[in-house]
């Protein structure tokens, strides 16, 4: 009766590693793309999400400068106030990363597009209520 429980038990633990194995990713070093990633470890991950990084750059007040101020595109001038939008998109995305359970976030359609598939959840939302958070905390 021992042996059989002991049997048992070592099943159990097998089965459960095998099973937080299973829940775990990795995106190949070959198709791993570097701009299309913007939080996480690409090599060990367990929850994905995507975000449409276009979308969060527009609701930057950095971009909102853009249209406000009619700067012309490809001038100097328009190409500085984009990266700025761009790095405080990146770093909304990072704090969303921080402060939730997601440990992997991604450009929309890039997890998809690999093979197999990674599912991965939609926070452009998420994201984007992040701005309306900044502009209540600034007033």
């Amino acid at each position: 009766m021992w042996k059989q429980f002991t049997f048992g038990l070592a099943g159990m633990i097998v089965l459960a590693i095998s099973s937080a194995v299973a829940g775990t990713y990795s995106i190949p070093a070959e198709k791993l793309d570097t701009q299309k990633v913007y939080w996480g470890n690409a090599s060990n991950f367990e929850k994905a999400a995507k975000v449409d990084y276009e979308a969060v750059v527009k609701a930057t007040p950095e971009y909102a400068q853009i249209k406000k101020k009619k700067i012309a595109s490809g001038t100097a001038k328009y190409w500085i106030q984009l990266s700025m939008a761009s790095d405080h998109a990146v770093r909304v995305i990072s704090k969303v990363g921080k402060e939730s359970d997601y440990d992997l976030i991604a450009a929309t359609g890039y997890l998809g597009s690999l093979e197999p598939p990674i599912p991965a959840d939609d926070i452009t939302d998420l994201i984007l209520k992040k701005f309306d958070d900044e502009d209540k905390s600034e007033k």
